[in-house]
């Protein structure tokens, strides 16, 4: 019998080789598609996943409360120090209402805002939160927060020391005068400054000049500011004549 025609490659279809190059394609594909449906899910903030990282931080005895030493291995998590100014941030979106401790309901709030529930979305928001300073109405509303926020809830006023602290993490790069200020308040007499004074120290550092010429004594201003600028312009006046 003749034998027949030996048929070309295309007419026998794909070789086995062909055909093994393709399933691992159609593999390594799926499992790229697979992977970034799994990182879509993880890039998604989880309330569940929150609320666990939350009770990483908290004791068996009070679970709904992050203490001090919670708070310090949080810091350390998302590598800022518990003084840095985006700390006190973060608590204004949380809306805590104490220094060094965050409830649950607090860490929901804003961490639910921020949409973070792990330590690296938080690092991501550092930025973010440090940049809201910068706009001048949202630094009067955090710098208003920062004083009941701070103050000892046992008390009215906001003891110095807890002042000059916040004064310094809030104005101490952005006022020229804060040096001399925080000099006056170490040698005066307060003990303790309240929340009008408090407020009025801001609003001095916006609008009144370095050189103090536009501040009008028969302002309503505070008397602790009468006296600041008392004491600054006997300062001057004894550097010019020595």
């Amino acid at each position: 019998m003749p034998r027949g025609k030996r048929r070309s490659a295309a007419e026998m279809g794909p070789s086995e080789d062909d055909r093994h190059s393709s399933k691992r394609q159609r593999n390594a594909y799926q499992t790229s598609q697979s992977s970034r449906r799994f990182s879509k899910i993880d890039d998604a903030f989880s309330q569940k996943r929150c609320l666990t990282w939350f009770h990483e931080y908290t004791t068996p005895d009070d679970p709904d409360t992050l203490g001090p030493e919670g708070m310090e291995k949080f810091c350390e998590d998302i590598g800022v120090e518990p003084e840095n100014v985006a700390m006190l941030v973060l608590a204004y979106k949380m809306g805590a209402r104490q220094m060094g401790f965050f409830t649950q309901s607090e860490w929901l709030k804003g961490l639910t805002d921020l949409q973070c529930d792990t330590a690296g979305k938080v690092q991501c928001k550092l930025d973010y939160l440090r940049n809201l300073l910068n706009d001048p109405n949202a630094f009067k509303t955090i710098y208003r927060y920062a004083y009941d926020f701070a103050r000892d809830k046992d008390q009215r006023s906001m003891d110095i020391e807890t002042a000059k602290a916040m004064l310094q993490l809030l104005l101490g790069k952005h006022w020229p005068l804060y040096a001399q200020f925080a000099q006056f308040l170490e040698q005066s007499k307060y003990k303790v400054i309240n929340k009008d004074q408090w407020c009025n120290i801001l609003e001095f550092s916006r609008t009144i000049s370095n050189d103090l010429n536009n501040y009008d004594v028969d302002g309503a201003w505070p008397v602790m500011l009468d006296e600041f600028v008392e004491w600054m312009r006997l300062l001057r006046s004894q550097a010019t004549i020595s």
